[in-house]
């Protein structure tokens, strides 16, 4: 399997996402850091537009033949309402950038697509925000896995 589209399948992984396929690349496959970057951020990018566009088919689908579904849901969408709709007020957008830029577990493309769906925030505004997040986090994983900011530190 070529080392591009390994780094792409290794980027759309929920555990993994550009945050391992990155260093992956880098230190195991020895791709240029510029093109892991690139693969990182395309696999990563088209997750984000697959569970966008088809989160709410699904959920409506679901919703419409179970009940229990549709508890489900309901609750999901209160939840994530009660736990993340304050902080897109009174940061806005930038909430949501941060969200998916921030290389912590449980952060990424695969929950801030899921965030913006149960926000409600319209496709394509979400698809750029997370897009600007992925971009910023594959740049300061890359930064790290090249050694560029434990050579910033050291001038510190």
């Amino acid at each position: 399997m070529p080392n591009e589209l390994l780094t792409f399948l290794l980027s759309m992984l929920p555990l993994t996402e550009l945050r391992g396929g990155i260093p992956y690349a880098v230190g195991v496959l020895g791709m240029d850091p510029y093109h892991a970057w690139i693969w990182a951020i395309l696999g990563n990018i088209l997750v984000a537009i697959i569970i966008l566009k088809l989160l709410g088919p699904i959920s409506n689908l679901f919703r419409k033949h179970s009940k229990w579904f549709d508890n489900f849901f309901e609750k999901l969408f209160k939840k994530t309402h009660s736990k993340h709709a304050h902080k897109f007020i009174v940061w806005g957008e930038i909430f949501l950038i941060i969200f998916v830029m921030v290389p912590l577990p449980g952060s990424g493309a695969w929950t801030g697509a899921l965030i913006a769906f149960l926000l409600g925030i319209e496709f394509w505004k979400s698809l750029c925000l997370i897009t600007i997040g992925l971009i910023l986090s594959g740049t300061l994983i890359t930064l790290a896995v090249t050694g560029v900011i434990s050579g910033l530190q050291v001038l510190l």
